[in-house]
């Protein structure tokens, strides 16, 4: 028994004596291929240096502590949306709203009327459009003295027979903002002039008689006063004979008010607090970063994801753009030209919108100081800043990277403070791009448009050659 035991255990060293050899054979081999498993997991890292593990949501978890604080309401629980407590929100007022916002025969006070082909052609929604994402779709918005329309707006022109009145054109020498989530601001327009409360406390000096900005006198938010005061704006007529002459808006009417006077005074005031009702349901809450935020971490891709965390990180985007509609109450130089060249109208000369906030205020160290714009559906559109210089988010992104002004004339102590070089690369430029674009786009806007008008005119738009576009392009 015992001769068996020694020859086991010679066999066994024996078998030992071989791997020792084998493997004083084999180990530069594997120590070659270890170190160069090494080196290509990370050529950025270096030789032997495993990369760490990226966890991208963990790391905009950090960077957005409070995900609620950036969620939107949905669009019927009106007790969460910002409103005017003068004008409280109902169903019946954003049905009604609706309609008004959209209805082309609201368009009956144009300043050329009879032979020139305005009257019942345009409404609040010529220049605020669900196609361009509530924006105009061209340059400039045009409202009376247009024509045409294109896919989204983007063809409509000057009315031939207005060349000789370009004065009596609806059209403004600054962009057209969008009317998506302003119930996140208490002022309206770039300026701001638009409101009686809140950032316009202790303005009332400058509510001048005689002007658009003397409806503030009536004591509401921005968007109640700018509804009510663009009617006069932009010649439209929302009064008694539009409920007489289409007696579903009576109906709508009776169903938001109950009782009411019918003076010309009241039922523009009344249709004017229906729009901002409605307008204040004009929430993108169906945008995938707003899906992301509710939990769904699948909602966005990893290349938004790292714009995300960009644009609450290193960007520093965040620092203006903040709280559900990713905006601000603040305005800011950042040395954006003002609009002028190719397509555009009556933006010649000097005109007081140059100055932003400070041709409201009068006061100089607020000139060239616009409002923080709220950042969704941005894809829609293919202009940008308030003078529409840029044609692309990724231009803009760019430009707030290299921090360096278009406008000469705006003196750099007007500047923001962080209007300064983000040192992003080309990559993150892209990336950020690619969370603004396509992590902020609600894709179904259409939600909030009627399918057909009381009077049955064509909307946004309703002259001939409009018509045409819409027939044939199947328009909105």
């Amino acid at each position: 028994m015992t001769i068996y035991v020694v020859i086991f255990i010679k066999c066994i060293n024996k078998i030992l004596n071989n791997i020792r050899i084998i493997m004083k054979i084999l180990k530069p081999l594997l120590l070659l291929i270890i170190t160069f498993s090494l080196w290509s997991c990370s050529e950025d890292d270096g030789p032997g240096v495993v990369p760490p593990v990226e966890d991208l949501d963990a790391d905009l978890a950090t960077l957005i502590s409070n995900p609620d604080f950036f969620i939107l309401p949905a669009s019927d629980d009106f007790a969460s949306i910002p409103q005017d407590p003068l004008n409280p929100i109902t169903a019946e007022k954003v049905e009604l709203g609706k309609f008004l916002f959209h209805e082309t025969a609201t368009g009956g006070n144009p300043k050329l009327k009879n032979d020139y082909d305005s009257e019942g052609t345009y409404s609040c929604a010529s220049c605020h459009h669900v196609a361009a994402g509530f924006r105009a779709g061209r340059k400039q918005g045009l409202s009376e003295g247009g024509v045409g329309w294109g896919l989204v707006g983007e063809a409509r022109v000057m009315n031939p027979k207005y060349e000789d009145y370009l004065d009596s054109l609806d059209v403004q020498p600054i962009r057209s903002p969008t009317a998506m989530n302003g119930a996140y601001q208490d002022v309206m327009l770039w300026n701001g002039q638009f409101g009686a409360t809140k950032s316009n406390a202790g303005t009332e000096a400058n509510w001048t008689p005689g002007t658009p900005k003397a409806v503030n006198a009536l004591g509401f938010e921005g968007l109640e006063i700018q509804a009510i005061a663009a009617q006069d704006v932009h010649r439209l007529k929302i009064d008694e004979d539009l409920l007489n002459e289409y007696p579903e808006y009576k109906d709508l009417f009776d169903a938001a008010y109950g009782t009411y006077d019918t003076d010309p005074q009241t039922i523009k005031e009344l249709g004017g607090l229906a729009m901002a009702a409605y307008e204040r349901i004009l929430l993108s809450n169906e945008a995938p970063f707003q899906q992301y935020l509710k939990g769904n971490k699948s909602a966005l891709t990893d290349t938004q994801k790292r714009g995300a965390i960009l644009f609450f990180g290193k960007a520093k985007c965040v620092q203006c753009h903040t709280g559900p509609a990713l905006n601000s109450m603040a305005f800011e130089a950042l040395g954006i030209n003002e609009m002028k060249g190719e397509g555009t109208f009556n933006t010649e000369g000097d005109k007081p919108e140059r100055f932003g906030r400070g041709s409201f205020t009068n006061n100089p160290d607020d000139n060239y100081k616009f409002k923080v714009p709220q950042l969704y559906n941005l894809k829609d559109d293919d202009f940008f800043g308030h003078g529409a210089t840029f044609t692309s988010v990724r231009d803009i992104v760019e430009y707030k990277n290299q921090a360096v002004p278009q406008n000469a004339e705006v003196p750099a102590s007007q500047l923001a403070e962080e209007f300064i070089p983000l040192d992003l690369t080309s990559e993150e430029v892209d990336q950020l791009t690619e969370f603004l674009e396509e992590a902020l786009y609600d894709d179904n806007l259409v939600r909030y448009v009627p399918e057909s008008l009381p009077s049955g005119f064509f909307f946004p738009v309703n002259d001939v050659d409009s018509q045409d576009d819409m027939g044939i392009m199947g328009g909105i």
